[in-house]
């Protein structure tokens, strides 16, 4: 203790100047784990608790800057402002291209390292301005109810794998680089897809180890061991009774010991409440109990305000100050990697210019990935690509909706093409008829765009104050240019700066209509609200703590005029949700679209769902969804009735759908003659959408999902054995397969051979039709004398493009550890010996698959 005090009083004497770097954690020389250890050693225990949550405090005495542990990148630099914004994931990893989603998230890396630079510079770094990024989420999405298996790379281990590896390395930079240019984080460990609505108490028990390590584990075993990635985060359930991120087998024995992890563990957001808060897990008496023992386990991070309580754990003989020493060096190891107490002409990511932020190049890579992503599932008669002087109208929810292009965990794009845009910019004679929602034949049609600031900015300024008041200091202020959508899910702020709780805020704009009409005034909110039109309050809600709740009221305008909007939103505890869009209603009967589209050549209807109705924890009033899960994989009644009147007037039908998984399709294969998945594709969707319409590129996205052809293929949600789930088992026919995918041309697989010795698989593919094209190889292993093992399973595929008429011969490797297998007399991954089979297609299911039976020895 006295050689602790000393340094302390050493450091205090010091200044952030040429004393300083005499320290030994400022001094270059040493390696990060010296240096680590030598600046633990200087901190006080309270400091130490500091520096283990979110929101990392500085501390002057040791020229130590502040830094935010929770920033968010999903298919881009998300919630912090101006951002490149990417198809979602789950539409990227229908590319099938780990190559371009690699150099994708090496422009989402550059663009999180420029914002965080600057935030550094600052002195002041708020949530999501941080270098550490909580991605990828390299779950299995293993049943399509999940509203956030968008979020990931679909069903498949293997595919997962691929595509996580290069979201790592595109993240944290060249593995020869002196610093990490972000700290990427594998979430959620372990074994978690969902549901939302009960994940705060839920418990997963008896889960077949079989499941854990053929189909959970693999793409984290590889993340850590190929990758190096550098966190990983546990999730909220429990699992066998103990919470992941307090749990000693999860944590300790399977992802430190197993695996070799020898990064970092953080917390998923408010996990370590769920160990006491009543109605959770209550494993724990309080918040210092279960600090110490989410730190005792093994998580060293916390995404939440519990690790304060960890000097009163210490105080109680719960937890020793050794023993938070181990987190503490881990996460100052991390810091010092990232360049974080180096002199920044040293640092090569600090000389990034920030003019790559939505530049020109990073808005071409996310166009270029939107048209991969398009998944062509069906074209009969060759209804596709279209003429471009054909007669259009377009039909549906999402036709005009650019929101919907952003999916969720997203920034915010200087440009969107919506659907409706893209096929105006090839088609000459489309016509839009607006009526149909997502779940009933009514939409408001959006006026967001008529509203400006008081400065002649389009759209309406925030202020947020970290009171209920709307008094004192303002916390943030920000220009909302889309309708409001905001809530606190997953602990999520508002606007970085302000509080989770506890704070209040202004909405205000001048609203310049452009013709005289009635105005619906549209809201959802939980705590408080009021609206002030005009100086008059018509939506008075100003009472104290409420449920989520809507409010709606109306006003006639006249084009020309100005009318100012005032909206004063406070929350005190709990769920936050803050939603606002004003708009003319638009209601049409079935007869009158039908009517508005009876002499079209071609009806596109752009239908589907949202991410306002699928995604994390949500509140969601529409049927069929629950907590942002989907209680049904089936088309809304209304889309479905409409296409079906449709398709019996005589339409022919272009059906577009967009969502972040499976959609049970089943009528709509009979009454659209083409099907095309379109995912949430990004601010460029709407261009590439198009462009698959007309030809203008052709459709090379391919599922990683499974489509089912109804709910009644699911096994319960619940269940997290893999019986009867993903292609893998799956015993009945699916609506379309994994891995399938169409395009204007059409391929085949020639001759096949494996190569044991070199590890290889020569694979001779062609392209049979008249148009240029890729064609994705995918390579399966199955083993025929192992009855409840994977039907087949992926492990190797190739994405290849080919001229038309041309034939090509490509290597694939298939390296001995391709036929890992399950063993049950060691309840482990291996190589197993015996007879594999190994199948070669352009689909799961594809009927004419090459086979080769190789004997492993």
């Amino acid at each position: 203790m006295a050689k602790k005090a000393f340094f302390i009083a050493v450091a205090m004497a010091c200044t952030v100047s040429a004393n300083a770097q005499k320290l030994p954690y400022l001094d270059t020389s040493l390696t990060s784990e010296e240096r680590a250890a030598d600046l633990c050693s200087r901190l006080t225990l309270e400091e130490k608790t500091w520096l283990m949550m979110n929101g990392s405090r500085k501390i002057d005495r040791l020229a130590i800057p502040p830094f935010e542990w929770w920033s968010e990148g999903l298919h881009g630099a998300a919630r912090n402002g101006y951002a490149t914004v990417f198809p979602i994931t789950m539409a990227m990893a229908a590319s099938w291209d780990e190559a371009l989603l690699g150099k994708c998230f090496d422009a989402v890396g550059d663009e999180l390292r420029v914002k965080g630079n600057i935030a550094k510079k600052s002195g002041v770094i708020k949530r999501y301005q941080g270098l550490s990024v909580w991605t990828p989420n390299i779950n299995i999405f293993r049943d399509p109810r999940w509203g956030r298996g968008q979020e990931t790379y679909g069903e498949d281990p293997y595919l997962t794998t691929e595509m996580g590896l290069a979201v790592v390395r595109g993240l944290q930079g060249p593995k020869d680089s002196k610093y990490y240019k972000t700290l990427a984080c594998a979430k959620h460990f372990a074994v978690h897809s969902g549901p939302e609505w009960n994940r705060h108490s839920f418990n997963i028990e008896n889960l077949p180890e079989r499941d854990l390590w053929e189909t959970y584990i693999p793409a984290f075993k590889a993340l850590i061991q190929e990758g190096d990635v550098a966190e990983v985060m546990c999730a909220y359930q429990r699992i066998d009774g103990q919470p992941c991120c307090g749990n000693n087998r999860y944590l300790q024995q399977i992802l430190r010991s197993d695996l070799g992890f020898k990064g970092m563990v953080v917390s998923d957001c408010g996990a370590i409440n769920d160990f006491w808060i009543k109605g959770r897990h209550e494993v724990s008496k309080d918040a210092a109990s279960a600090a110490a023992k989410a730190v005792l386990t093994g998580t060293d991070v916390e995404c939440g305000g519990n690790y304060a309580q960890l000097t009163e754990a210490v105080k109680r003989g719960e937890i020793s100050e050794a023993d938070i020493d181990v987190s503490v060096k881990r996460l100052l190891k991390f810091r010092i990697e990232l360049g974080d107490f180096d002199p920044e002409e040293m640092v090569n990511w600090t000389k990034l210019p920030a003019s790559i932020i939505a530049s020109k190049e990073h808005k071409q890579l996310a166009l270029d990935m939107a048209r991969e992503c398009i998944t062509l599932l069906q074209n009969k008669n060759d209804i596709l690509p279209l003429k471009e002087d054909a007669n259009i109208v377009v039909i549906g929810p999402n036709a005009n909706d650019s929101l919907m292009l952003w999916g969720n965990y997203n920034g915010i794009p200087t440009s969107s093409v919506s659907i409706l845009q893209g096929l105006k910019m090839f088609g000459k004679n489309v016509k839009y008829v607006p009526g149909c929602g997502y779940t009933k034949n009514e939409v408001i049609e959006s006026r967001f765009n008529d509203l400006y600031t008081e400065d002649g900015k389009r759209g309406m300024k925030a202020t947020y104050w970290n009171n209920i008041n709307l008094q004192g200091d303002t916390a943030a202020v920000a220009i909302m240019t889309a309708p409001i959508n905001l809530s606190n899910g997953g602990f999520t702020v508002f606007c970085p700066g302000v509080n989770l709780e506890n704070f209040s805020a202004r909405y205000e704009a001048i609203f310049r209509p452009t013709r005289s009409e009635t105005i619906e005034f549209s809201t959802s909110f939980d705590d408080m609200l009021r609206l002030v039109f005009n100086g008059d309050t018509i939506i008075n809600k100003w009472k104290g703590r409420e449920n989520v709740q809507k409010a709606a009221a109306s006003r006639k305008v006249e084009a020309g005029k100005e009318y100012k909007i005032q909206i004063d939103y406070a929350q005190t505890t709990a769920m936050a949700v803050m939603q606002f869009d004003l708009g003319a209603k638009l209601k049409l009967n079935d007869d009158e679209i039908i009517n508005a589209a009876k002499n079209a050549d071609i009806v596109i209807f752009a239908g589907g769902i949202s991410p306002r109705l699928e995604g994390e924890e949500m509140k969601v009033s529409d049927p069929g969804f629950k907590g942002g899960d989907r209680t049904s994989i089936e088309l809304p009644e209304s889309q479905r009735n409409i296409i079906k009147k449709l398709k019996e007037a005589g339409s022919r039908i272009v059906m577009i759908n967009c969502s972040g998984g499976a959609m049970a399709l089943t009528p709509e294969t009979e009454n659209a003659e083409a099907i095309v998945q379109a995912w949430y594709p990004g601010e460029s969707g709407g261009q590439a959408v198009a462009e698959v319409l007309f030809g203008k590129v052709n459709p090379s996205g391919h599922l990683p999902i499974t489509f089912y052809k109804s709910d009644n293929d699911l096994p319960d949600f619940l269940d997290y054995t893999m019986t009867n789930r993903t292609y893998r088992y799956f015993k009945g026919e699916p609506l379309f397969p994994f891995g399938w995918g169409l395009d204007y041309s059409s391929y085949s697989i020639g001759k096949t051979k494996y190569d044991k010795k070199n590890g290889s698989l020569a694979v001779e593919v062609s392209n049979t039709g008249d148009r240029d094209g890729s064609a994705v190889i995918q390579v399966y292993i199955s083993k025929p004398d192992d009855t409840e093992g994977p039907i087949r399973t992926l492990r190797a595929y190739k994405r290849v493009n080919l001229a038309k008429g041309e034939t090509k011969t490509v290597d694939i490797a298939l390296g001995r550890n391709s036929f890992e297998w399950w063993d049950a007399s060691t309840n482990a991954m291996r190589v197993k010996t015996g007879k594999f089979k190994i199948e070669t297609g352009l689909y799961s299911s594809d009927p004419e698959m090459k086979t080769i039976n190789v004997k492993i020895k």
